[in-house]
């Protein structure tokens, strides 16, 4: 029997991918071209090409050894150096190797630091809306997730209630910008606000507050819109980045922490997060792409895919009817239901063979996501059944 813990995951087991198999049932069913899928953030924009010369590159020049052998648990020193000069050059930022923890994509990341941070007992607060499996991450090391219930107006984070559940067990807090699922970004102010009242609060308990910056989104911004880095604003922060996004290989999960010298007792968690690293069963950062990532390190996917994907969509359900805060980043849209019961409105929309995920899964009730990370023609033939729906439903 499996354990009880275990049993509590699979009930809850992710809505988002059961969503995405069910896009598959029904595929066979009516054939793919005729079902709609926006459930996954799963990049529908090719790798840029850097990817796969250097991949090739890579194979046919290197010896086997140094491309799939054991490696420091961290990552090779020469990747993870070449990352800290790019973040550097991009951000006057001033880190070295020993700042930078190779991972298995921004989840491992964030295990990695969890697992390093927290005590049964210690509390992680987000800001809904967020990324659903956060509840697992946190509860994976017997931490307790405090939600922050969701800013609707912009869907900046509610920072008022936020001073207010901050106590002596704060250990953590999880931010994401561009954010999954809303596609905002947090705005200076909004940061610079948030540090001032970690600091206050760092103060008044006695006590060290890690914010963690969760960033696979961070160059999927448009309209020239700024994504402020994190570590500039308030000494605690560890960022962890993916490049699932950024170069389209989610499937390769490739990511790395960023853990400044900054950080209080900085040595014991770059140690701490290394060890982590394996005794989780990660052991390292895939080899083969961390040598890949670190030779595309200027390559960037073609985001106006994306732009053009949103301003359709956007356009399109707002006018329609359909209200929704217009995304500056990532490639969501999180509307706003027309009718109050989320998952309600997506089994509806189901049975127009659209399929999305109720705002529930995130935290935020009466919205769902939908993911326009897919062909601009797949957005073209679905319109007309969100036009179909709401009309139902008036």
């Amino acid at each position: 029997m499996i354990s009880i813990k275990m049993k509590e995951q699979v009930q809850n087991s992710s809505i988002i991918r059961a969503m995405f198999e069910e896009g598959k049932r029904l595929a066979e069913i009516h054939g793919a071209e005729n079902v709609y899928d926006f459930s996954l953030g799963n990049p529908s924009v090719e790798p840029p090409a850097d990817v796969k010369e250097a991949i090739l590159e890579i194979i046919n020049s290197e010896s086997s050894n140094s491309v799939h052998g054991y490696m420091n648990n961290s990552g090779f020193e020469d990747v993870r150096a070449a990352i800290a000069k790019s973040i550097n050059d991009k951000f006057g930022t001033a880190f070295e190797q020993k700042n930078i923890l190779m991972t298995v994509g921004a989840a491992g990341g964030m295990n990695v630091i969890l697992k390093t941070l927290l005590n049964p007992g210690d509390e992680v607060i987000t800001f809904a809306p967020f990324f659903g499996e956060y509840r697992s991450y946190v509860k994976n090391y017997e931490g307790e997730l405090v939600i922050i219930s969701p800013n609707t107006r912009d869907f900046q984070p509610n920072l008022e209630e936020f001073e207010g559940k901050i106590t002596q067990k704060t250990k953590a807090v999880i931010i994401n910008s561009p954010n999954n699922p809303t596609g905002v970004v947090y705005s200076e102010k909004t940061i610079i606000k948030l540090a001032d009242i970690l600091r206050s609060k760092q103060k008044e308990f006695g006590t060290d507050i890690y914010l963690f910056s969760d960033e696979p989104y961070r160059e999927l911004a448009y309209d020239n819109v700024e994504v402020p880095y994190v570590t500039k604003y308030y000494e605690n922060t560890i960022i962890g980045y993916s490049y699932s996004k950024s170069l389209s290989l989610p499937g390769e999960r490739i990511g790395y922490l960023v853990i400044p010298d900054q950080a209080a007792d900085f040595e014991n968690i770059q140690m701490a997060a290394n060890i982590a690293n394996r005794i989780l069963g990660y052991v390292n950062a895939p080899s083969l792409f961390q040598r890949v990532v670190a030779k595309c390190l200027n390559a960037k996917v073609d985001v106006e895919t994306y732009n053009k994907n949103r301003e359709l969509f956007y356009n399109g359900l707002l006018s329609y009817g359909y209200q929704c805060i217009k995304p500056e980043g990532a490639f969501y849209l999180f509307v706003k239901t027309p009718i109050e019961n989320d998952v309600e409105f997506c089994n509806l929309a189901k049975k127009k063979n659209i399929l999305i995920v109720p705002g529930t899964a995130f935290g935020c009730p009466g919205y769902v996501r939908i993911a326009y990370c897919v062909a601009y023609r797949t957005i073209e033939k679905a319109l007309p059944g969100f036009k179909a729906l709401i009309e139902e439903l008036r």
